[in-house]
């Protein structure tokens, strides 16, 4: 797994050469070539720094070396760009664990000294243990994209509508009372749901990410066309309630309160089908079949309580007091839904850059 996710495994070890490389080549970290992978101590004593850099990247077993070497290793292969994990128990290497980018005591063997200056202690001195919290660290990213993407486009949205209405003469299309149940029960709890969602099955097939890239790098191509899509979605049934009505009653404060109702509900309804498609980065939300929209339980319960509590505001009297909107004709009710679906014009596929998969890291 630690391999098909690109990262690379490099035994650094005071055992003799033969010994390394017998437990290298059974635990799968090297192969039958050994020119050129393996290090002794001594070489690497007799190498200068830029020595060291021109052959460390191919380097697979270090051998006999001291916790100077260790130090070396670990500051040779940040010179290269990497990022690097270096584990250690003993005093002597306090010192490489502080030159690595992460260090790594191990909890049952390792020294107080060796623990105190370590960022990670792991409890259980398992190499696998470590794959697992990096397939946990990348999850835990994934889904907080996953919530990010959700809510800059919902609320880029509501910008963009309120600031074209007001531009345009056009009464506000939102409330205080209809952004404030947006932000906490539309956009909030799938938003909750998207942050413990179920982690894709090819997270570990990825190579690591680029610790420069920023976090919404990839993402603001579907970002900005999801908050224009959304905005079609909530205008153009605005704009066809608010002259409709005025056409058949005259009643201009009638108007922009149906005007308003459905631009309310269009946001709901539409939002709820934003969230699933913020599920995935390489796939339609129509393409994951029923299980896209039932894996996800917590997604699913709060959509589906939201869609209840919608129709609730637009058809129980007090509420619609509270709320300030009018209960929707049949007809009006199908248009904000079939706005709404304008969310599955999103192709996430297509305007989220694809990670490529990784066959192994040799």
């Amino acid at each position: 797994m630690a391999q098909s996710a690109g990262i690379r495994s490099v035994m650094v070890t005071g055992d003799h050469k033969a010994t390394a490389v017998a437990i290298a080549r059974q635990i799968g970290i090297l192969g039958d070539e050994v020119e050129g992978r393996v290090l002794e101590g001594v070489e690497i004593e007799a190498m200068s720094d830029e020595e060291l850099d021109a052959v460390i990247e191919n380097v697979r077993v270090c051998a006999r070396v001291s916790p100077e070497h260790k130090m070396r290793i670990a500051q040779s292969l940040k010179r290269h760009g990497h990022i690097v994990a270096m584990t250690g128990d003993g005093v002597n290497d306090a010192p490489a664990l502080k030159a690595a980018d992460i260090g790594v005591a191990m909890g049952i063997k390792g020294t107080d000294v060796t623990k105190e200056a370590s960022d990670m202690i792991l409890e259980d001195d398992n190499f696998a243990t470590i794959v697992q919290a990096i397939k946990g660290g990348r999850e835990i990213y994934d889904n907080v994209t996953k919530y990010i993407r959700l809510m800059l486009a919902a609320n880029f949205d509501e910008f963009l509508e309120i600031t074209v209405t007001a531009a345009l003469g056009l009464p506000v299309p939102f409330l205080p009372i209809h952004v404030l149940w947006v932000n906490l029960v539309t956009d909030g709890l799938p938003a909750v749901a998207l942050s413990v969602d179920p982690p894709d099955p090819d997270i570990m097939r990825y190579p690591p990410r680029n610790p420069d890239e920023g976090i919404i790098e990839r993402f603001w191509r579907f970002i900005l066309l999801a908050a224009l899509v959304d905005f079609i979605s909530d205008f153009v049934p605005f704009f066809w309630a608010y002259v409709e009505t005025i056409v058949a009653t005259g009643d201009f404060e009638l108007a922009a309160t149906t005007a308003r109702t459905m631009s309310f509900t269009s946001i709901v309804f539409f939002e709820f089908l934003l969230a699933y498609q913020c599920r995935s980065e390489t796939k339609h939300i129509l393409q994951m079949g029923l299980r896209g929209f039932t894996e996800n339980k917590l997604l699913f319960a709060s959509v589906v309580l939201g869609v209840v509590m919608q129709f609730a505001i637009l058809y129980v009297p007090a509420l619609n007091t509270v709320f300030k909107v009018v209960p929707l004709t049949p007809l009006q009710l199908g248009v904000c839904f079939l706005g709404s679906l304008t969310a599955l014009l999103l192709f996430p596929q297509r305007l989220i850059p694809r990670r490529k998969f990784l066959k192994t890291v040799e």
